[in-house]
Parts: structure tokens; C-alpha cells; sequence
């Protein structure tokens, strides 16, 4: 190990580059499969017990990244009365809870939304909310804060806070200085899209976008309260729906596929299923992800091109350290040896930047796909597949020094031993 540790730090430029090459390759495959199975584990966090989702976008797809996910404000909304008119039209045991988004704050979205979302929908299946401090809003005019809104605006209970008219990344967005809302819970973690988001209720949203109105037709001092709602003030974005089934049992109920029927027939509305959807999704992602993930092993197998030829490089340099090395008594073996050593401690701590790199790059990435599309990841290593990469790539390194090893193992003595120059 002297021997190894003293090669590698004559040779210190040589042995960093390839070693980074090596972490660079290791860490564009880890980040790879971490993402891809971070990313389907939040989609499947954010859709929760949800069953359908009603709304007037484009497509399902987009219904559920702009509803659940926060990726856009949808842009076609659902009149109350239409939505009265639809609850009313199903002879179905179902739960239907009404959402809006159009507002934000500092940068973080805000769903106007019923009590109900907190006692009957759950974020994670199984795993209903929980106030960290608190309790649901009540009456208009209060705010329910997310674990991560909380912790990055730095709100708490109590707090009074003006919204903003417009989404997060609308550049029109304005603050709305007349009316104060004040934060009456902060929600516990749950790893889904909705810990960055703000919840208050239907009335004073619509309080809020309905004075804009008034304000062109009155004027910039006009006082606007619930009772000056009008039919076309009451507007929702999308419908968050559950069938019911049988207390105790876990599944949807037999009569989902009939429901899901009936509201599709109605062309007035884009009715998703988010399951097969987030499905749908990963199909097309998955087709990208086999080649990003060919890619960073044909990276891998790069670096181990670099591993061969940077050692061999060096024996061509180290010939006569050889030939030395033989005549005080090391075996054409051991010579073999400490070249595959050198190989594989190179593979190695090249393995463990790449798990360094993997990480970093995992937040990085995270926090991007937050900003962009609002999908909160949260990037985790499997230890079981990571040791997996780590061996591969030690073994790949020692492939890799084979063909050194071999130029190592058959330097000549008498002819690398003979006076220089």
C-alpha cells in the first residue's frame, strides 16, 4: 500500500482527474435512478386518497400538474352554480371538494378551498394532515400554512399576511393591501406538492378577486365584502373527488368505473384519474430516463477507458521503477498486483466523490424542479442499489487496469535497467 499510495501521488495530477472523471460517470448514474424514483414517489405522495379530478383543462395531464401539483393556475374556471348543479346530478356516495388557485404568496401558491379538504382528503394515502400548531381556517379571511411555506416565508400562527393576486410566477401578480389575512394553523410535513402551499377559504378569495372588479366599475376606494358577490365572482378551478366505499375496505369501490363514465360524457369538463395518469407520465418519461441512464453508463464506461490509459501511461513511465522493483526481490505477480490495487482504489474513491456528487446534485435538481413546475422531490439514495454502482464501478476500474497490469507484469529487466542517456 506504500508503494500504491506514494505511485499515486507522484503521479497527483494524473490520479485527481481521473478520479473525478470516474465521480463525475458515478454520479450522473446515481442521480439518475434517485430522481427517477424520488420523482414517482412525490407524484404518488401528491395525489393522496383522490380518485378524480374535475377541471376544465386541456387534458387530464395537465389537469393534474396544474391542480395538484401547482405547476400553472388553471385558466378555465367552473361557476359555483355549475358545480352545485353537478354535485347534485350524481347519485353516487362521493366526496367533491371545490378548490381555486389564482393567488399566491412571496412566490408560493395559495388553493382557496372548503374545511372539508383537511377532514376528507388525505395527502398520502393512509396518512391524513396534522397541525404542527393550530387548527383549519374557520372563517374567512384565515390561512392555513404548509410545512415548507412556513418554514421559508417564516410564518407561524398568528401571523397576519397580505396575498397577492396572480400566481406565483405571474409577472401581474399584485398585493392585495386591503385585506389581512391571519394564519390560524401551520401543517405538519407530508412530503407531497402541498407542503409549499397556502390554504384559506372559498369566500375570501372570491372577496379578493371580486374587488378588482369593483374597482373598475366603482372606483379605487370601494369596500367589498361577501355580500357583494355576485354568480360570476364564485368560481372554483377544479373539483378534488373520492367515491366511497365500504367502512373498512381499502380499495375504490365497484362503482368508480360508472362514475368516471358518467362525468366523462359531459364535454363541459376534463375529468382525470390521477393514478393512471402519474402512470401515463412515467410511461413517457421512462422511454427518455433508459436513455439518460445508457448515457451515464456509456460515461461509466468512459472513465474506465481514463482509468486504463492514465495507468498505462504511467507504466510506460515507470518501467525502470519496475525493473527496480524486480530486482529487489517483487514477483512479476506482485508488480501485477499493485497495478490492479492502484486500479481499484482509484475506482473506488472515484465511486464515493460520485455519491457526493449525487447528493449535491439531487438538491440542486430538487430545488429546481420546485421553482419550475412545483413538484417537490426529495431526493434519496438507496443504499442497496448505491453499494451496487460502488462495486460496479471498482470492478470496471480493475478491468480497466488489466491491460496495464499485463504491460506492468512483462516490463524487462536487463533492457529498463541500462544506463541512461
Amino acid at each position: 500500500m506504500t508503494i500504491v499510495r506514494r505511485s499515486m501521488s507522484a503521479r497527483m495530477f494524473s490520479t485527481v482527474t481521473t478520479v473525478l472523471l470516474v465521480g463525475v460517470s458515478v454520479g450522473m448514474m446515481l442521480l439518475l435512478l434517485s430522481m427517477r424514483d424520488s420523482g414517482r414517489k412525490s407524484f404518488e405522495r401528491g395525489i393522496g386518497n383522490m380518485h378524480m379530478l374535475i377541471s376544465r383543462d386541456s387534458s387530464p395531464l395537465v389537469s393534474v400538474l396544474n391542480g395538484v401539483f401547482y405547476a400553472n393556475p388553471p385558466a378555465n374556471p367552473i361557476r359555483w352554480s355549475e358545480f352545485e348543479q353537478l354535485q347534485g346530478s350524481l347519485r353516487f356516495p362521493l366526496v367533491m371538494i371545490p378548490t381555486q388557485q389564482g393567488d399566491s404568496y412571496r412566490g408560493r401558491p395559495v388553493m382557496a378551498t372548503v374545511p372539508e379538504f383537511f377532514t376528507d382528503f388525505e395527502p398520502v394515502v393512509g396518512e391524513p394532515w396534522a397541525f404542527a400548531e393550530g387548527e383549519a381556517f374557520g372563517a374567512p379571511f384565515e390561512v392555513v400554512v404548509g410545512a415548507e411555506a412556513a418554514t421559508g416565508a417564516v410564518l407561524s400562527v398568528g401571523d397576519v399576511i397580505n396575498l397577492s393576486h396572480g400566481g406565483p410566477r405571474d409577472p401581474n401578480a399584485h398585493v392585495h393591501g386591503e385585506f389581512e389575512y391571519t394564519v390560524v394553523g401551520v401543517l405538519e410535513p407530508t412530503g407531497s406538492p402541498h407542503d409549499r402551499a397556502l390554504f384559506t377559504d372559498l369566500t375570501s378569495s372570491w372577496v379578493l378577486h371580486a374587488h378588482d372588479r369593483r374597482k373598475l366599475a366603482i372606483g379605487p376606494d370601494v369596500v367589498t365584502t361577501p355580500e357583494d358577490l355576485v354568480d360570476e365572482d364564485k368560481l372554483i378551478t377544479g373539483i378534488y373527488g373520492r367515491a366511497l366505499g365500504r367502512p373498512g375496505s381499502s380499495g375504490p369501490p365497484a362503482f368508480l368505473p360508472q362514475v368516471l363514465v358518467t362525468l366523462q360524457r359531459n364535454p363541459n369538463f376534463t375529468v382525470a384519474e390521477p393514478g393512471r395518469q402519474i402512470n401515463e407520465l412515467f410511461k413517457i418519461v421512462g422511454n427518455i430516463d433508459k436513455i439518460l441512464i445508457a448515457m451515464a453508463g456509456a460515461v461509466m464506461v468512459s472513465s474506465a477507458i481514463a482509468v486504463m490509459l492514465a495507468m498505462y501511461n504511467s507504466m510506460e513511465q515507470r518501467r525502470r521503477q519496475i525493473a527496480l522493483l524486480r530486482v529487489l526481490g517483487a514477483s512479476r505477480g506482485r508488480i501485477f498486483r499493485l497495478v490492479i490495487v492502484e486500479s481499484a482504489i482509484i475506482g473506488l474513491v472515484g465511486a464515493l466523490v460520485g455519491v457526493v456528487v449525487a447528493l449535491v446534485g439531487g438538491v440542486v435538481v430538487s430545488g429546481v424542479l420546485e421553482a419550475r413546475i412545483g413538484l417537490v422531490v426529495q431526493p434519496t439514495l438507496d443504499w442497496a442499489l448505491t453499494g451496487t454502482v460502488i462495486g460496479a464501478t471498482v470492478v470496471l476500474a480493475v478491468l480497466a487496469g488489466l491491460v496495464p497490469a499485463v504491460a506492468g507484469y512483462r516490463t524487462s529487466v536487463v533492457r529498463n535497467l541500462r544506463p541512461l542517456g
